[in-house]
């Protein structure tokens, strides 16, 4: 592998994090939304993939001023 094509390979995976990163504050809001409109937290769970602690601390996070906790789990799992 060549210096450019590493070049090009990094500047897609920065890409792809800035892109997960904006998706993982949708789905927390998303997530919010869903426990304020009554979803039950066993089919929130279901649809996300994420455990009911995970999805606890997130709709808690609405809360507090906690960045890390507002956004996602991502280091719950």
């Amino acid at each position: 592998m060549d210096k450019r094509s590493l070049a090009q390979l990094a500047g897609r995976f920065r890409d792809a994090e800035a892109r997960t990163e904006i998706l993982r504050q949708e789905l927390a809001v998303a997530i919010r939304q869903a426990d304020a409109d009554g979803v039950a937290q066993k089919d929130i769970c279901e649809a996300t993939g994420y455990t009911r602690q995970q999805v606890r601390r997130i709709v808690r996070a609405a809360d507090s001023d906690d960045p890390q906790s507002a956004n996602s789990p991502q280091d719950d799992q």
